[in-house]
């Protein structure tokens, strides 16, 4: 479909958010004070950054290296037999990406930037346009790698960001979003690191950085920068209000809540994708829950902060290191385990063969295992024989009334959609589900879902849910 008629090549800054200082005061000259006895001197606060020629605070200048890096990427589908104006392949969609290799000419944007589409095309911010090739997709991280289709992309004088390691983050440091949102050109908007590890939002593979920096519609596959510039992760989807709490239907804005694919989960997948043309991946063979403080209290536990071994497959590398049902782990891969999102992003960048260090909780004593990733394909749901997991929630079998809601992480697509631990599932689009197999098959569907809830004595049926996206895309 045609797009909106954009303004002048020149990119727009658009710093939004609170003002960090006003404007600087005029200087009073004062009389100087008497002599007072020498104090403790400390280390002077770093400064914030400061244009003394203009006047001002300003990030620009580490920021202004990384911009020519960010490109709008433009997805037409296929056109069939010869290309005539009329049968002329059409725009699908467009979104932002951003080149990391200038002398490849590799980029990176977002799966559905791209899904569907037959021929891709990148515009540059000097007004040079190129086709692209897609090199390979991850639909489970919501990452595509484009390379500009060019015999030798080192003679382009292309500009490539530098990538920082987003292990290093902390909540509160600056972020800075760039793309092409809402058919405008070029923009920026800068806010905070609003939270780290956040997941259950739907996809297979979830570690995301939380901003509040505006993220729009034609937002998604930009980068987020830091204050010097460097990529710390991609935009790729908003949770936003309204009628349709996702935005799914295309008229949810910007609230503040914005995930970005950190470049921990990015390099591995582009590397992936680079090499082989798609991502391999493992599993451990077991059914993980997140600790909230209601699964805590049924635990006896006084830590709601872990991941909680809900079911182990036969034979797996779970069981082989003699992980148990109700297990918590605490830390994998020395990294520290805040939910179930935490142990599946770990597992799902690690190739198979990969060997995967274990803390984890039992009968309230410590004790270190490590296990083996076996090859598996990441599935939608994770089935065990006594537990489901599924997009933030847990469920369990055996139940007279229906699948019963163990738990829900907080911010998945379950709580969204005001799924309750103690709610029992009777039917997932009108169908009965009687069991844990029954429930996984429903929702493994495509499309949006409606669920049949009983709670208590009420019977509901929840708003329907894209599983497959559970926050709002910006195409």
């Amino acid at each position: 479909m045609p797009t909106a008629a954009r303004p002048s090549r020149a990119a727009i800054l658009v710093l939004m958010g609170s003002t960090i200082l006003g404007a600087a005061a005029p200087m009073t000259v004062m009389a100087a004070p008497a002599p007072q006895p020498a104090a403790r001197q400390t280390a002077p606060a770093a400064p914030l950054p400061y244009d003394e020629r203009r006047g001002v605070f300003t990030f620009a200048a580490g920021l202004e290296r990384s911009l020519p890096a960010v490109v709008q990427v433009t997805t037409l589908g296929s056109s069939r037999g010869p290309t005539s104006d009329e049968n002329a392949a059409k725009p699908l969609q467009s979104g932002s990406g951003v080149i990391i290799d200038a002398r490849q000419g590799i980029l990176v944007t977002n799966n559905h930037v791209v899904e569907g589409g037959g021929k891709f095309t990148v515009d540059l911010t000097d007004g040079r346009l190129f086709d692209a090739v897609l090199v390979g997709t991850d639909k489970a991280t919501d990452l595509a790698v484009l390379r500009i289709d060019v015999e030798n992309p080192a003679l382009l004088n292309l500009s490539q960001v530098e990538t920082v390691d987003s292990d290093t983050l902390r909540a509160g440091d600056l972020a800075f979003a760039v793309g092409y949102p809402l058919g405008l050109d070029q923009t920026l908007t800068m806010g905070v690191i609003s939270g780290l590890g956040r997941s259950g939002l739907g996809d297979a593979v979830e570690d995301y950085i939380q901003t509040d920096a505006a993220v729009n519609s034609g937002n998604s596959g930009g980068p987020l920068l830091d204050s010097r510039g460097r990529l710390i992760g991609i935009n790729t989807s908003i949770l936003s209000g309204g009628s349709d709490p996702f935005g799914l239907g295309g008229g949810g804005g910007n609230d503040g809540i914005a995930f970005a694919v950190p470049t921990r989960i990015m390099m591995f997948v582009v590397g992936q994708l680079r090499e082989h043309g798609e991502v391999t991946r493992g599993g451990i063979g077991a059914v993980m829950g997140s600790l909230g403080a209601q699964r805590a209290r049924d635990l006896g536990l006084r830590i709601v902060r872990g991941a909680v071994v809900e079911d182990v497959t036969p034979g797996s590398p779970a069981e082989q290191a003699g992980l148990r049902r109700r297990d918590i782990i605490l830390r994998i891969q020395n990294r520290a385990v805040a939910n179930a999102g935490s142990v599946l992003a770990t597992v799902g960048i690690a190739a198979p063969g990969t060997r995967l260090s274990v803390v984890y909780l039992r009968d309230g004593r410590e004790a270190t295992t490590s296990l083996t990733v076996a090859p598996i394909e990441s599935p939608r749901t994770v089935l065990g024989r006594d537990a489901l997991l599924a997009f933030g929630a847990q469920f369990s079998g055996g139940h007279s009334g229906g699948v019963r809601v163990d738990s829900v992480e907080g911010g998945s697509s379950a709580a969204m959609i005001d799924l309750r631990a103690g709610d029992f599932v009777t039917a997932v689009d009108g169908a009965p589900v009687s069991d844990l197999a029954a429930l996984a098959a429903a929702l493994s569907a495509e499309g949006p879902l409606r669920l049949a809830v009983r709670r208590g004595d009420e019977t509901l049926t929840l708003a329907a849910l894209m599983l497959e996206i559970a926050p709002a895309p910006a195409p």
